[in-house]
């Protein structure tokens, strides 16, 4: 038998999440999402299975919960669509495939290992990627597929208030019966992190972006090296927060960078950057990481973010406040 160490994590958005905000209903909802998400990786991962694979199953739950700013329970845009990012990284060789403003694919996650697969490039967008993704036949969705009824109501109030684009992590965060969004910024990705038996990483992420944006503006999400890192030399990195920011700090791979070239270990350069380097620029978010030794860290600088993770007994953790830990099994 195998013992060779197995990691994951995964997360679903950071912002000004706070105990009080959500109903209890909400938050049990919120926390079996997160679990069925992690257990869908994880049960990759204990069968000897690749992380490249375990990342994308997780990711595709989270896609698929309208809880979460990622496919289905995707943001709207200033036009009234929904424009979606993803991207997925393979530690082992760097391999890397990006989708971005893509508007039909079912899990945009399942586009962006397409073009890492079956095209000589990393990232494709708009209506060409469309074209590509319909050609590999994937899954294919009206545009309206993602819509829910909070988003569309989200979309409205933020016209209303004058079309500023909205930062927002997921549906959850002003359910439970509340009339109006919360205040403060709310940022909306989700991703997964995952090591193998094999020693390698693999990371991937994907968004709706953020409500009412507009330009066909993409964010963090599906850059390489600023949403999305992973190299077996170090750790596999996926970030949520003000995309802007996370573009502008290189984020993901700063952190591996400081692991590789200063020899930093992975809690040290994922709090550096967090609360340091980004802080300072004035971003807001969060990032999972793990490392090749099995090393998990989940990093915020936010009051909250929605996390599961398997700890080194292989339990499935979930929290979505600061101070939260919710262990299953």
């Amino acid at each position: 038998m195998n013992h060779a160490p197995i990691a994951m994590a995964i997360h679903g958005g950071a912002g000004v999440l706070t105990p009080g905000l959500l109903s209890a209903q909400d938050e049990s909802d919120i926390h079996e999402a997160l679990r069925l998400a992690l257990d869908a990786g994880q049960r990759i991962l204990e069968a000897g299975g690749s992380s490249l694979d375990a990342v994308e199953a997780s990711v595709v739950m989270l896609e698929e919960s309208p809880w979460f700013n990622a496919g289905k329970g995707a943001v709207f845009t200033d036009e009234g669509r929904h424009e979606l990012d993803a991207a997925i990284m393979r530690g082992s060789d760097r391999a890397a495939g990006a989708v971005a403003g893509v508007h039909h694919v079912r899990n945009p996650i399942r586009g962006a290992r397409a073009v890492m697969e079956h095209s000589e490039h990393v990232m494709l967008i708009g209506e060409g990627a469309d074209r590509f993704l319909e050609e590999r036949q994937l899954p294919q969705v009206a545009n309206d597929w993602y819509d829910t009824e909070l988003r569309r109501r989200q979309w409205q109030d933020n016209r209303l208030k004058g079309g500023t684009p909205n930062l927002e992590p997921s549906q959850a965060d002003h359910r439970g019966g509340q009339d109006e969004p919360p205040e403060g910024h709310k940022f909306g990705t989700v991703g997964a992190v995952a090591l193998d038996r094999h020693g390698h990483v693999a990371a991937a992420t994907s968004t709706g972006g953020i409500t009412n944006k507009r330009y066909s503006r993409v964010g963090d999400t599906p850059l390489i090296g600023a949403g999305t890192w992973a190299d077996d030399r170090s750790a596999a990195i996926s970030a949520t927060g003000h995309g802007e920011y996370f573009i502008r700090a290189a984020v993901a791979h700063d952190i591996a960078a400081r692991m590789r070239h200063a020899r930093k270990d992975l809690e040290t350069a994922c709090r550096d950057v967090v609360f340091q380097e980004l802080k300072a620029l004035g971003g807001q978010g969060g990032v999972i990481a793990v490392s090749p030794d099995g090393s998990t860290q989940l990093v915020f600088n936010t009051p909250g973010m929605y996390r599961a993770w398997r700890d080194g007994e292989g339990r499935p953790h979930t929290a979505i406040y600061a101070q939260d830990d919710r262990v299953h099994g």
